[in-house]
């Protein structure tokens, strides 16, 4: 795989407004976010896609959730609700080929996702 914005970040190369940090997973804000809170998780381990994730990546994935919930709680949204979402190759929206959940809240969020660009065009 080669190397991404992601890895950069994770080896300090690029900066960012870190928000946890432990030897699976980094967490930071997103620097366009879609929402008033948006941070991502990210593994440490570069997988590029979900389709990637072999079983040993199990717990590691698991561990990324985990992470969300812990900022979600210390940033005051885990009981008002955000969305967590992965996204899969380029017409599932990925554009960094490293795994990575967004994290999004502080707003009411619609459903289906696209719902609110319907409503602007």
């Amino acid at each position: 795989m080669s190397e991404t914005i992601f890895t950069k970040i994770v080896n300090k190369e690029i900066p960012a407004e870190i928000l946890y940090e432990d030897d699976l997973a980094l967490a930071f804000s997103d620097i366009n976010p879609q929402a008033p809170i948006h941070f991502l998780v990210i593994p440490k381990k570069p997988i590029p896609t979900i389709n990637d994730i072999e079983l040993e990546d199990k717990s590691l994935v698991g561990h990324l959730y985990w992470v969300a919930a812990l900022i979600a709680k210390q940033k005051g949204v885990a009981e008002s609700g955000y969305r967590a979402v992965m996204n899969c190759n380029e017409q599932g929206g990925q554009t960094v080929y490293h795994i990575h959940l967004h994290v999004l809240a502080g707003k009411s969020l619609g459903w289906p996702p696209y719902q609110e660009k319907l409503k602007a065009e």
